[in-house]
C-alpha cells in the first residue's frame, strides 16, 4: 500500500501527538500540506477522531522518532503481509451517488449502438450490475419507457479511451470466432482515435443511407442542366402568354 488506512484519521493523529512537519505527514498521508495545516488550524476533518498508525501496525515509534529529528526524513508504511494486494481488489466501478440515475440511460445508448458488448463489459465500464443490463436489453425494466440513450462519455461514468480499449477487444474476440458483420458493425467496432483519423476515400455512408450518394448541395454546371440533356427551360416558356404588340393590334 502506498498510503495508510483512514490517510486522513491518521493524518489528525499525527498532527495532535507529534511534531512532524505538515509537509512530512501530507506526503505519508497523501495529502496537500495546505490541507495538513488545515487539520490543525481545525479547519479541515472537523469532528474526524484520530486513528493511531502505531497501534494499527502502520508506523513504528522509532520511524516516528526520525521524522522528529529530521525534517527531510520521509515517514515510511510499516510493511504489512496482511495488507498484500489489497489495492487489486477486484469488483464493479465505485458510481458517485449523484450519477447513479445516469447508468440506466448509459446501459441503453452501449446497448443500443454497442450490442457487441458483453454484459461484463458494459458492468466494469459504468459499475452496474448484469441483472439491469440483462434488463435492459430485453426492455423489462421497470422505466424503459422513460429512459433515453446517452452516452456514458458525455455523463462522466467512464472514458473515451476506457470505451474505445472495450470496442476494441469486443472487435477482436468477434473476428476470432469469425462473426461476419456488416460495413456499419465494423464501423461501430473502430474506436474514435481511427475514425478520426480516416482518410477522406476511406468514409463510406452507412447503409440506411444508401441510394442518397447522388444528390449533392453544392452547385456545378451540370446540376444547371436538364437531367434529359437539354437546357434548362425558362419559367415562361411554360405559360402560352401573347406578345404585347398582338394586344394592341387587337386593341385596334
Amino acid at each position: 500500500m502506498n498510503k495508510p488506512i483512514m490517510a486522513k484519521a491518521t493524518a489528525v493523529w499525527l498532527v495532535d501527538n507529534t511534531t512532524i512537519s505538515f509537509k512530512q505527514i501530507g506526503d505519508f498521508c497523501s495529502l496537500h500540506e495546505l490541507e495538513v495545516q488545515g487539520i490543525a488550524d481545525g479547519d479541515v476533518a472537523v469532528g474526524v477522531k484520530g486513528f493511531d498508525p502505531v497501534a494499527n501496525n502502520q508506523l513504528t515509534t522509532e520511524e516516528i522518532e526520525k521524522a522528529e529529528k529530521n525534517p527531510l526524513h520521509k515517514l515510511t508504511l510499516k510493511f504489512n503481509a496482511a495488507a498484500v494486494g489489497e489495492e487489486k481488489r477486484r469488483g464493479p466501478r465505485y458510481t458517485p451517488l449523484s450519477k447513479r440515475q445516469d447508468r440506466p440511460a448509459s446501459i441503453f445508448w452501449l446497448v443500443k449502438f454497442h450490442p457487441e458488448l458483453s454484459d461484463a463489459q458494459i458492468s466494469k465500464l459504468i459499475g452496474t450490475t448484469k441483472p439491469t443490463i440483462q434488463a435492459i436489453r430485453e426492455r423489462t425494466h421497470w422505466n424503459i419507457q422513460n429512459i433515453q440513450p446517452i452516452d456514458p462519455v458525455a455523463l462522466g461514468l467512464c472514458k473515451q479511451t476506457e470505451l474505445d480499449a472495450a470496442v476494441q477487444k469486443a472487435a477482436a474476440k468477434q473476428a476470432a470466432s469469425g462473426v461476419v458483420m456488416t460495413d456499419d458493425e465494423r464501423r461501430k467496432l473502430v474506436s474514435t482515435e481511427q475514425s478520426l483519423g480516416m482518410d477522406a476515400d476511406e468514409t463510406r455512408m452507412p447503409s440506411s443511407m444508401s441510394g442518397l450518394e447522388t444528390f449533392s448541395l453544392s452547385g456545378n454546371d451540370q446540376d444547371d442542366d436538364d437531367p434529359r440533356g437539354g437546357p434548362t427551360p425558362d419559367a415562361d416558356a411554360f405559360f402560352n402568354l401573347p406578345d404585347s404588340d398582338d394586344d394592341d393590334d387587337d386593341d385596334r
